[in-house]
């Protein structure tokens, strides 16, 4: 059954855009466009809201704590606004997720993936698989050609966040944002490091296959071939 999406946005081209991308990704798509409207029209019916922060009468910071009072689903904000201090705020209103304007499609796309993959109750039966390599998000187990590997909790995010999304390529604001879940200690180093040992890992049970590889200057993603 596909995903509905409500989307908060008082700009109407913007909120159009989403919901033909949306639409077109097989998400059934619910449109508001002011705060009020957005608490009204949400419902069970819903599995995720992109919210926009800049709204008329109730702003989308007024409206987080009502909307995850109503129905608990992953919100998404999405704002031109850069400062960490207002990501936070976000946060510690109840935002799962952030996302700044202008955006890529495939960025928010798999941002929406993740969030309500991450929203479902865990089973032994999502496993994910890539070519050799299978990953249970259940109990945190990871394989490769049959061969157990042992990995850190951040090189498991961060398999588990490229294997979710093995057609599209991972942003590292995306991976800091997911992986690292905000931490400010998270940088570019830290990414390359840990990418690094998550090769080698990979490369001890397969050896001679590569299963990551770079996007310059935007990010990673799995190998096809």
């Amino acid at each position: 059954m596909a995903k509905t999406i409500l989307i908060i946005e008082d700009d109407v081209e913007i909120n159009d855009m989403l919901r033909i991308l949306l639409r077109q990704n097989g998400y059934e798509t619910i449109s508001a466009y002011s705060g009020t409207e957005g608490i009204l029209a949400h419902s069970s019916k819903v599995d995720l809201i992109l919210l926009d922060l800049m709204l008329p009468g109730k702003s989308g910071e007024d409206i987080i704590s009502e909307l995850k009072a109503k129905h608990p689903v992953p919100i998404l904000v999405m704002s031109a606004l850069h400062e960490v201090s207002k990501k936070v705020e976000l946060f510690s209103l109840g935002a799962d997720d952030y996302v700044t304007k202008p955006f890529h499609n495939e960025e928010l796309l798999a941002r929406i993936a993740v969030r309500l993959k991450n929203n479902r109750a865990p089973s032994s039966s999502d496993l994910l698989t890539f070519r050799e390599l299978v990953l249970n998000p259940a109990d945190f187990s990871v394989s490769c050609n049959g061969r157990p590997i042992e990995l850190s909790r951040h090189e498991f995010a961060l398999l588990q966040l490229l294997m979710e999304n093995s057609n599209r390529t991972c942003t590292k604001s995306m991976i800091y944002d997911t992986v690292w879940d905000y931490e400010n200690s998270a940088d570019d180093n830290t990414l390359n490091v840990h990418i690094s040992k998550l090769r080698k890992k990979l490369k001890e049970c397969a050896p001679g296959t590569d299963y990551i590889e770079t996007v310059w200057g935007i990010g990673y993603r799995l190998k096809k071939n």
